[in-house]
């Protein structure tokens, strides 16, 4: 496969021609067809780097094409085109593995833009070589960007932000307090075609309200009391990159509506000014409330979230993180030890079975601040329990934490046997031979047991298993 090859799936002959014009002249190597069948034979007779994708063809649903480089694990990066109003369409096709969506009409500059992205994707995942194992080595990551973790809910962050990254539609970030919303949005501005351009956070939650406005859209000099100079807001800021809206829910309805206009117009108006300015932002936002929860209770508008709810990314939650946790915490108590200039050996195995089972309601924030607290605070040395501070530190959180999730703590009470059929008691060991069972399936049994008494928590029931959160999420997603 050559690693500037363009498949255009697209039923107008006319369109075709100007999409391959647009491109010809940056030396691709372009292919056109017009029908669901034609793309098909077309990825049957070779591979492409790129398929250009129209929605809506005369003898099916792109999604068919979609779906079958999906299902074949081809190796091609997918642009879908979508007319204006079908966006959800596109949205959907995102989630369902495309690299990025271009609205109708585009023109050459924003085609090139995308192209050249997959480009660059191509080339980082060594699909132009045909290279699986280094596809293989992609999805099974311990760190990505500013983030460390390599459980299956961070896998799959991963490579949501890297199909999201390169395009402009709006992503809607939501997590609990700690999660690493910022993180994200950091990331998404990285893996864009925006990465040189800036970035630019606000916390919406963290400045006064009143001042709000004059933070987003600028002002002029005496445009209101204490307006000594002319201010430029974060909208301009942002021009030609990056704007990420941290807590976005605290914003006043008056101001939503603002912002609203400016995202659908890209027109700006300094607070005190009759001068419109024209700027090019991509849109992250934040929230850690329920959004949709938000809209009902009249706290947020409707039309503003659906504008800003094109992607939507949920942070897992520490606690569900399995193993991540001691990675976290080994990477900032080397941090730590080295900006103190002390040693520590690391975690004792009872800190370990404690972390693993706290349910962190600070998340990576939380872990953080105890991390540093104990080598601020302590010489060096192994760390154990009596040297973590508050609430970790309890004698009871200590003595509740080990008795229920230690893997050698005491015998459950086993819940009867559920009328779905799965197994929630003892398993019974066979007494003929003909009771013997596959051993695939009473490996299912017991692993379905432990997530069902850990109430669906499958890095608990991981941890009490002793393997890996990823093992189980693996198995469970074959078995589905």
């Amino acid at each position: 496969m050559s690693q500037n090859s363009v498949l255009i799936v697209e039923d107008s002959a006319s369109l075709r021609r100007i999409y391959t014009q647009y491109l010809a002249n940056d030396g691709a190597e372009i292919e056109g067809v017009g029908t669901v069948a034609a793309a098909k034979a077309a990825l049957e007779a070779r591979s492409f780097a790129v398929v250009l994708l129209d929605l809506r063809l005369p003898d099916g649903d792109g999604f068919e094409v979609l779906q079958t480089i999906v299902d074949r694990r081809l190796n091609s990066l997918v642009i879908i085109m979508t007319a204006h109003g079908s966006i959800g369409m596109a949205v959907d096709a995102i989630r369902l593995g495309a690299f990025d969506f271009l609205e109708k009409p585009f023109d050459a500059r924003r085609l090139k833009v995308a192209i050249n992205s997959a480009f660059i994707q191509v080339q980082k995942l060594g699909f132009a070589q045909g290279d699986a194992e280094q596809e293989e080595i992609a999805t099974q990551r311990t760190s990505f960007h500013s983030f460390i973790g390599g459980s299956q809910p961070m896998q799959e962050l991963y490579q949501l932000i890297e199909r999201a990254g390169p395009s402009k539609a709006s992503v809607f970030v939501t997590g609990e307090s700690g999660t690493g919303k910022e993180l994200t949005a950091e990331a998404l501005h990285k893996q864009s075609a925006r990465a040189d351009g800036p970035f630019v956070a606000l916390n919406c939650a963290a400045i006064p309200k009143d001042l709000m406005e004059s933070e987003i859209f600028g002002h002029l000099k005496g445009a209101f009391t204490g307006a000594s100079s002319t201010r430029e807001g974060a909208a301009s800021k942002a021009d030609g990159g990056t704007l990420f809206l941290d807590e976005i829910g605290e914003l006043s309805i008056d101001l939503q509506t603002k912002l609203l206009r400016f995202i659908q117009s890209g027109v700006v108006q300094k607070v005190g000014s009759n001068t419109d300015e024209v700027v090019d932002v991509r849109f992250v936002c934040a929230t850690n409330r329920d959004p949709l929860a938000e809209v009902k209770a009249g706290r947020f508008r409707e039309d503003l979230y659906y504008r800003l709810h094109v992607i939507p990314m949920h942070l897992p939650p520490l606690r569900d993180r399995g193993d991540d946790i001691l990675l976290i915490a080994d990477y900032f108590l080397n941090k730590y030890s080295r900006e103190e200039s002390k040693f520590f050996e690391g975690l004792s195995d009872e800190v370990k079975r404690l972390f693993r089972s706290y349910e962190w309601p600070g998340n990576v924030r939380q872990l953080q601040n105890v991390i540093r607290n104990v080598v601020v605070l302590h010489p060096g040395g192994l760390i154990d329990v009596a040297q973590l501070p508050a609430p970790l530190n309890d004698s009871k959180v200590k003595t509740e934490q080990t008795t229920t999730d230690s893997p050698q703590a005491a015998p459950r009470k086993v819940k009867p046997a559920s009328k779905s059929g799965k197994a929630t008691g003892k398993l019974s060991l066979a007494k003929t031979v003909s009771e013997i069972r596959p051993l695939a399936d009473i490996e299912r049994e017991i692993i379905e047991n432990a997530i069902d008494l850990c109430e669906g928590n499958v890095p608990k029931a991981a941890a009490l298993l002793e393997v890996s959160p990823s093992t189980l999420y693996r198995k469970k997603q074959n078995w589905d």
